[in-house]
């Protein structure tokens, strides 16, 4: 019988989310400029929970946007 696994999705894009804004507002040194909070995987119209996925952008010093996923990957489970 498999135990049932927590996931921490909203823990692991907090702890991004915290590292890459306190890197960003240093005055200098940082290639980071922004991070948007993380958004939740919501229905489009309905606005109900449809995963546990977390997205947040980024952009760096020159403009450039990245987008960071995290997300459940029970198929790379460890048992």
């Amino acid at each position: 019988m498999r135990s049932l696994k927590l996931a921490y999705c909203d823990f692991i894009a907090n702890r991004i989310y915290d590292h890459i804004d306190r890197e960003a507002s240093q005055p200098q040194g940082s290639l980071m400029a922004s991070i948007e909070q993380p958004v939740m995987d919501l229905h489009p119209t309905e606005g109900w929970f449809m995963s546990t996925k977390k997205v947040m952008t980024v952009h760096d010093v020159h403009g450039k946007a990245y987008v960071i996923t995290v997300e459940e990957a029970p198929f790379l489970d460890k048992d």
